[in-house]
């Protein structure tokens, strides 16, 4: 099922031609990157920040394998094609393209963006920004919310449900 937010997803390659296309135009494509395996207030509150410092704005979006390297073997929650759609659905993010790695060096380098933002608790090592820096651009922190972190909502599900005795069988039917 095609969806109004699949034409966001881009595959490396058509991202480099619209960042092309976007700096002829002297516009400036901000480039962030994440799981966002389950969305919350933290990382509507991130994208919109990393939206503001430009104008456009790509996700690079860890694959399914990508979060469990990084995150463990319960990771992700949500599949990579589901993050992305939600992701898609946000105002604040024009593009997304996956990628495999443990972090975003290689897919930087590809686009080139004008601005990087990354987390505040990163700023011990920003992945590509040496990249970024050498070829004109900037790196941009963001702050936090304090308390939102998607850590923090799989703990306050697990205390408030618990782990289920059983898997549960849940049954979605969606039309359109």
């Amino acid at each position: 099922m095609t969806t109004a937010f699949d034409p966001k997803i881009l595959t490396v390659e058509a991202m480099r031609a619209e960042r092309d296309r976007l700096h002829a135009l002297g516009r400036r494509l901000v480039f962030t990157n994440g799981c966002f395996d389950i969305l919350h207030r933290g990382h509507a509150t991130y994208l919109a920040f990393a939206r503001a410092q430009g104008d456009a704005l790509v996700v690079g979006l860890n694959t399914d394998r990508s979060v469990k390297t990084n995150k463990g073997d319960k990771r992700p929650v949500n599949p990579q094609e589901d993050r992305a759609w939600v992701l898609g659905s946000l105002r604040a993010v024009d593009y997304i393209v996956y990628f495999d790695d443990q972090e975003p060096r290689a897919l930087i380098a590809q686009l080139l963006p004008h601005v990087l933002v990354k987390g505040r608790d990163w700023a011990h090592h920003v992945s590509g920004r040496d990249i970024v820096e050498a070829n004109g651009g900037s790196v941009v922190l963001a702050d936090l919310v304090a308390g939102r972190s998607t850590t923090g909502t799989i703990e306050r599900i697990v205390a408030a449900y618990g782990a289920p005795a059983q898997p549960m069988q849940t049954a979605v039917q969606v039309t359109a």
